[in-house]
């Protein structure tokens, strides 16, 4: 049985603040101590965030500025040569991702929403980080059609072992069936090579009226995305509506039922059917209701933590809490929620020197690392 960790508030915020927290974590009878430490503060609206050779780590702030911090703590100034964002409600300056070969290229690529008219949508550019500057700027995806409305960008960017970028999109919150079509973008994986090319393995590149893109569809807003480190297979997360969060392992071509199925109900309270595979869909790996609002997910593979190697964790915006998830093959036999009650994290990943690291998502956004305890007395 997992038992469940409960944090006393006031004694949490007083903890962060002074950079300290420390708090044991149970789950299959072994104990994990750890400690969260403060390493940055006053950030604004933090959303993504990538670790380079050195050490140094880029954060994203959806206002549209990206940063460059340390290993101790320092922040610098906000990088230059960052495209226009629009920045409203969910949309803004999202992720951030190396370019595999970044030792040698120093590639980097973020998603972002962009404006067209009074219209919106999800973008990819990537450009040279030199110098605390982005140069030779170049957009390689741009989300078809742009919508009204500030919600449902997505958008995570992860590099599958081949070298092919997975992008992550939302519905735009466009309740009709547009997540269904395969003309459009919406509610849509995404796979194109780095420079935005298409590959020739795509399950529909042969398709005339199907956007050669597409890896898979029926999503609704998908804030997650991971590489499972044995079997190299992507596996993601979206938000449900009112419950329906769900954890998928995409395949190609395949549908994944929104907004004809899911484990949730619409907000004005309609059901929507729960069968998935009965209708011909995607049955969820795993889902939650009612809703935590995942966002940000990492496979743990580091040394700091040999009782969580191979588990996932995925950051909680409504639910306030982390997520360690159990993983055996492609199941889920177990979950714990660390650090309960407490801030909306927006995401979580594993630095390279094996800590766990937190953003949350407010106006004051603090990074924060989870480390080993220490003894003290």
């Amino acid at each position: 049985m997992i038992r469940k960790l409960f944090i006393a508030m006031p004694l949490l915020f007083a903890l962060f603040s002074s950079g300290y927290f420390l708090a044991s974590a149970h789950a299959q009878r072994i104990q994990t101590p750890f400690e969260v430490r403060l390493l940055v503060s006053g950030l604004n609206f933090p959303w993504g965030m990538a670790f380079m050779p050195d050490g140094d780590m880029l954060v994203t702030e959806r206002m549209g500025q990206l940063r460059r911090v340390t290993p101790d703590g320092r922040l610098s100034e906000p990088i230059k040569g960052i495209p226009p964002v629009f920045n409203q409600q969910q949309g803004g300056l999202l992720d951030v991702a190396l370019d595999p070969d970044f030792s040698n290229n120093r590639i980097i690529y973020l998603s972002y929403a962009e404006t067209e008219g009074t219209k919106a949508g999800t973008a990819v550019a990537r450009a040279r980080f030199v110098d605390n500057s982005l140069i030779d700027l170049q957009v390689i995806f741009r989300q078809y059609p742009k919508t009204v409305g500030a919600q449902h960008f997505g958008s995570r960017l992860v590099f599958a072992p081949d070298g092919n970028l997975f992008v992550t999109l939302g519905d735009r919150a466009n309740y009709m069936d547009e997540s269904q079509q395969l003309n459009n973008h919406m509610g849509k994986l995404i796979r194109i090579r780095p420079d935005g090319s298409i590959p020739d393995d795509n399950p529909y590149v042969n398709e005339p009226d199907a956007k050669p893109e597409i890896w898979s569809y029926g999503h609704r807003h998908i804030q997650g995305a991971a590489i499972h480190p044995k079997s190299g297979r992507l596996w993601i997360h979206e938000h449900g509506p009112r419950g329906g969060d769900e954890i998928n392992i995409p395949k190609p071509g395949k549908n994944y039922g929104w907004p004809k199925a899911s484990y949730g109900v619409h907000y004005s309270m309609i059901p929507i059917k729960n069968e998935h595979a009965e209708q011909g869909f995607e049955e969820p790996v795993y889902y939650w209701t009612p809703s935590i609002a995942p966002s940000g997910m990492t496979f743990y593979t580091g040394n700091l933590f040999p009782a969580w190697r191979g588990n996932l964790f995925v950051g909680a915006l409504a639910g306030r809490h982390v997520v360690r998830l159990i993983v055996e093959g492609e199941r889920i036999i177990g979950e714990e929620q660390l650090l309960k009650n407490t801030v909306r994290f927006r995401d979580v990943a594993q630095g390279l020197d094996g800590a766990l690291y937190l953003l949350t998502d407010e106006e004051n956004g603090k990074l924060l690392k989870l480390v080993p305890a220490t003894n003290k007395k």
